[in-house]
């Protein structure tokens, strides 16, 4: 990649896929969920190669290494080729799957809130 040596660090999580929309990431610095080399990140914070990247995203922990500065959107392939990715494992859902479907004998007929709940374990909420 020839041309930009930093880029805003909303611009760059959004442009290597971390996060779905650029609105996206900013709100999560603005919460304070963005750290660039262990420092809490504003959406304008600029991020150069060899940056170190801690990112909340959702219910995951991203970590990641900028081997390149990218400030647009690009295929898939090419936003892998910008980061080292050293997050933790994201965690097993085997978990959920035990406890879906499980009710104690006698316990009656599902509620309105046990659906949602299922639902959302589903995919579908």
């Amino acid at each position: 990649m020839v041309g930009i040596d930093t880029a805003r660090i909303d611009q760059w999580l959004w442009s290597v896929r971390l996060t779905k929309t650029r609105a996206d990431a900013a709100a999560a610095c603005r919460a304070g969920h963005v750290k660039v080399n262990g420092k809490s990140a504003k959406p304008a914070t600029p991020v150069k190669v060899g940056d170190r990247v801690e990112a909340r995203l959702g219910q995951r922990e991203r970590v990641a290494e900028v081997t390149a500065v990218i400030a647009k959107r690009v295929g898939a392939a090419i936003a892998a080729d910008c980061f080292v990715d050293h997050s933790p494992p994201p965690p097993d859902r085997v978990s959920d799957a035990v406890l879906f479907g499980v009710r104690d004998r006698g316990a009656g007929r599902p509620t309105k809130r046990d659906r949602r709940q299922t639902d959302k374990l589903r995919g579908r909420g």
